[in-house]
């Protein structure tokens, strides 16, 4: 038992949790702008999103390893693809995974807006729309990560429902300032899909698999990827001036977030084997989690 317990963390690929919950961070600590942080509220938010990354995470393995697509990827192991779960045991797991993200979702509303309706009732709509989009993004016939709509989903759920809407759970108003990191957040994490797509290439094109990246092909999806990072830097120049980080720590990292990312821009688009894109998924996914840690600590220390 204990050996198939460890089977199943493995395939919810915890190490993912946290750039799904950096955009919350934010959305959530800024909200010390406004006297109205409430903790109870941040840990069912971090709770809440990572139940909708696990469920995301089970729902690929199952959607891939049913239509055959994870047989020859470079990327880490799926546990459907290698046997060690079955196939009717992982959409067992898919289904337990939605209810939870769903009964997670109303006791986070229920907090929030216990006394209005409209905003309940419109962030339950929401939370839906966000355990029908991990489950439909490699599963069934009509799947939106097999027409290259992947990188559209990501910006809008990593980015901008990630931070606006965290933020609205404490405030109940949407902080437009809050746009920039959202923006930042979510082109970011287009970024480590992006990656994902480059290093599964061949793979996702023998299967019929179009992505982004298979739609239109390596050498611009490389330009694509420097696109994103340096919009993203851009977006946070602007922002840092906007808040006026003040914190000469705080800002000797984000000069070095800064470097590292221009950095990464240079050596992908240097990248000849599709192999060679897993080496900096990690870096950038500790990159959009840093960001994180640097707004969440001007807004807990230096606000």
């Amino acid at each position: 038992m204990a050996s198939k317990l460890n089977v199943w963390i493995s395939a919810a690929r915890l190490r993912t949790i946290p750039l799904s919950v950096s955009g919350v961070l934010i959305g959530s600590f800024s909200s010390l702008n406004d006297n109205k942080f409430n903790l109870s509220i941040f840990l069912l938010a971090i709770l809440t999103t990572a139940s909708y990354q696990i469920l995301s995470n089970f729902a690929n393995d199952y959607g891939d390893g049913v239509k055959g697509t994870d047989k020859k990827r470079i990327g880490p192991k799926r546990a459907l693809q290698s046997g060690e779960i079955k196939e009717n045991e992982m959409k067992n797991l898919v289904i337990i995974s939605a209810l939870v993200c769903f009964l997670l979702t109303i006791i986070l509303v229920s907090i929030s807006f216990k006394n209005n309706f409209i905003n309940l009732a419109l962030f339950i709509f929401l939370g839906i729309l966000a355990i029908i989009s991990a489950i439909k993004y490699t599963i069934g016939s009509n799947a939106y990560g097999y027409v290259g709509l992947g990188d559209v989903f990501v910006f809008i759920f990593f980015g901008l429902v990630s931070v606006l809407g965290s933020n609205f759970l404490f405030t109940s108003y949407f902080n437009f300032s809050l746009i920039y990191p959202a923006c930042v957040i979510g082109f970011l994490s287009v970024g480590v899909l992006n990656l994902n797509n480059m290093r599964d290439i061949k793979n996702d094109f023998e299967n019929k698999k179009n992505t982004l990246v298979v739609i239109i092909g390596l050498p611009k999806s490389k330009i694509y990827h420097s696109a994103l990072l340096i919009l993203s830097i851009i977006l946070m120049l602007k922002f840092h001036f906007l808040i006026k980080i003040k914190s000469v720590l705080l800002t000797i990292f984000f000069i070095l977030l800064v470097l590292a990312l221009l950095f990464q821009a240079y050596k992908v688009y240097k990248v000849s084997h599709e192999k060679d894109f897993d080496l900096y998924l990690r870096p950038l996914v500790f990159s959009v989690f840093l960001y994180a840690i640097i707004l969440s600590i001007h807004y807990l220390v230096f606000l």
